[in-house]
């Protein structure tokens, strides 16, 4: 879903700076980065939560952005969350 967004928006991974992703599940999200980065991310391109406050569901990713907003000028981020079944979203943000 989310490499389907970046392409159907023209933005080429390494423009992605940081994924903040759903906090359920650390190998899950360490997976997820390297498709989305196409290599091994740093902690700070992938802030993960889940020490800190457990499994917070899709909330997590809300919790991990307000902890680590740092992202350079014109650099692109990727929030993503899903739900039990089919449920799932992705969104775009650029510091401008």
């Amino acid at each position: 879903m989310i490499l389907n967004q970046l392409e159907e928006e023209g933005i080429e991974n390494r423009s992605v700076k940081r994924v903040w992703l759903h906090q359920a599940n650390s190998k899950m999200n360490l997976l997820l980065a390297k498709k989305i980065l196409a290599r091994e991310p740093s902690p700070a391109e992938l802030p993960l939560v889940l020490k800190k406050y457990g499994n917070t569901g899709a909330a997590g990713v809300v919790l991990a952005f307000s902890e680590s907003q740092n992202l350079d000028q014109e650099s692109w981020g990727v929030f993503c969350a899903f739900g039990a079944g089919y449920s799932a979203g992705s969104v775009l943000l650029q510091k401008c």
